[in-house]
């Protein structure tokens, strides 16, 4: 009877480990990361401003568990070509000194040179090279800087122009080293290189 307790005792302590362990970026796609590529002059379109309720977010993980976090402040545009997304432009630009985080004592440590260093990179920017027809809605492929390193990353998309806005959302993780982020961790809880990011952009016309 002792045995039977004790071992169950271990199962529960076991999954209670494998539940604290998981990975959020094992749940979507990977971005595919290479070097940075010129953006072609594209065909000029309508002007779309990204508004204060658009959010950038992120989740990191350790070995223990996993924290949220994001960006207060997004700007940028759309620029909208004949109605299609597969034509326009996307730009962002992140105001990184307005990161937060789900606890505050990390939200300090995130904004401090073993992560973001905002003071010396308080911004971080996104601009599409090209936005092609995917199976399940758009890939978008751009120049993302990021804590002073600029690389060219894919991910896939949902995009919607209609009700005279344009909403866009997605969901991928990158590796954090490829934007030099190498703050290791504790030697008994080691930070994981995926982050997974996260937006949900609307945009209104310029003009409007």
């Amino acid at each position: 009877m002792r045995l039977t307790k004790t071992m169950t005792l271990v199962g529960f302590v076991l999954l209670a480990a494998l539940t604290a362990c998981a990975n959020p970026a094992d749940n979507v796609p990977a971005a595919a990361v290479s070097e940075p590529v010129e953006a072609s002059p594209g065909a000029e379109g309508q002007v779309f401003q990204i508004t204060e309720e658009s959010t950038v977010g992120f989740i990191g993980s350790k070995i223990t568990g996993s924290h949220k976090g994001g960006f207060s402040v997004v700007q940028g545009e759309i620029s909208v070509v004949a109605g299609d997304p597969a034509q326009s432009t996307v730009h962002l630009e992140i105001d990184t000194t307005t990161l937060w985080a789900d606890n505050e004592k990390l939200t300090g440590h995130l904004k401090s040179p073993d992560f973001f260093d905002v003071q010396a990179h308080p911004t971080a920017e996104f601009t599409s090279t090209e936005i092609v027809v995917a199976e399940q809605g758009y890939m978008i492929t751009g120049n993302l800087n990021l804590h002073g390193v600029t690389k060219s990353i894919s991910f896939p998309a949902t995009i919607h122009i209609e009700d005279g806005k344009v909403t866009a959302q997605a969901e991928f993780s990158i590796m954090r080293f490829d934007f030099d982020i190498k703050y290791a961790g504790m030697a008994d809880d080691l930070i994981r290189d995926e982050v997974v990011i996260s937006f949900d952009l609307t945009a209104t016309p310029a003009d409007a």
